[in-house]
């Protein structure tokens, strides 16, 4: 099998994570904010930083693992 399974979780968890971290700064009303931090926005970063360590890891990964 030649698909890393990396790449997928990568460009899910990036693109979910960008979301979520454009809505934390876009809508910073009184209902996405706990005692005084913005969930959305954290969490946004988080899901970036994972998904593009995903990626990362996907593209400096081995290209042709060896053979059994």
């Amino acid at each position: 099998m030649g698909l890393d399974i990396r790449w997928p979780i990568g460009l899910m968890f990036t693109l979910i994570g960008a979301l979520l971290t454009v809505f934390g700064l876009v809508t910073k009303s009184d209902h996405a904010i706990s005692l005084g931090i913005n969930i959305n926005f954290i969490w946004g970063i988080i899901l970036l930083v994972f998904g593009v360590l995903m990626l990362f890891g996907a593209m400096n990964g081995k290209k042709n693992p060896p053979a059994n």
